[in-house]
């Protein structure tokens, strides 16, 4: 029987957010594995898994979530993660990966699957989709990510300023993801481009310490990293005028 890993979206942080399929399958799996720091904290992903499952059930698997400058690290910790979950696929048959979010946006899951097809022969890889922290932040802002014809883009700050500036400039709604750190940069790009009166951004969406404010209230300080902003498209009124 080949192995079967399964990526699980559990959203953006708030348990009531995970799909009733999600839930089946952490449940099903005999493993579900969740990342963590090399540091040891709990990380989203396992405190939004732990309302389903038993902590028994829960492998904690560390990931250089946060490294970013010194690559040989990043890959001894990638490959020694691999290595971990292949072996735990090896023993156990199924196992179940967590993410926040979805498995297919942005997600650590993609490069572990990557990591697993090339040592694992055979083994079968599946996504159960989960609710993104755009959508969860839309609902909570009351923030209308599309209308009609309109684009959407959607942008890791990771990738530099200079990116969300080029979308703020174009048509649609832009959203920005893991731009906590870049916040400064991020404002004046806002208000360069004439998007920060409508502009919102968001953290920690479902937990106790969730905020919710409208980008005009950037001061320049640092957010907490995963921040997620929207900034909706320009809209002259009108029901259905852009259908």
């Amino acid at each position: 029987m080949s192995s079967r890993l399964v990526g699980v979206g559990v959203g953006p942080g708030d348990p009531e957010l995970v799909t009733v399929k999600g839930v089946n399958a952490l449940r099903a799996a005999e493993v579900v594995v969740v990342p963590v720091l090399d540091s040891g904290e709990r990380g989203r992903a396992e405190a939004t898994v732990l309302h389903y499952v038993p902590a028994e059930k829960i492998v904690r698997v560390v990931f250089a979530l946060n490294e970013r400058t010194d690559r040989a690290r990043r890959e001894a910790a990638w490959d020694a993660a691999g290595e971990r979950v292949a072996e735990l696929l090896r023993r156990h048959g199924g196992v179940a990966f967590a993410t926040i979010g979805d498995p297919n946006v942005y997600s650590t899951f993609t490069y572990l699957a990557q990591t697993i097809v090339e040592s694992v022969p055979g083994v079968v890889i599946e996504t159960v989709p989960g609710i993104t922290a755009m959508q969860d932040l839309a609902a909570r802002s009351g923030a209308v990510l599309t209308e009609g014809t309109e684009p959407l883009t959607l942008v890791p700050v990771t990738a530099g300023s200079a990116v969300l500036k080029d979308a703020l400039a174009g048509p649609g709604t832009v959203v920005a993801y893991k731009f906590g750190r870049q916040a400064a940069e991020v404002a004046e790009a806002l208000r360069e481009t004439g998007r920060i009166g409508d502009a919102v951004w968001g953290s920690a969406l479902g937990l106790p310490e969730e905020s919710v404010r409208p980008a005009g209230e950037l001061d320049g300080e640092p957010l907490p990293y995963l921040s997620t902003l929207i900034a909706p498209a320009r809209r002259e009124g009108g029901r259905g005028g852009k259908l």
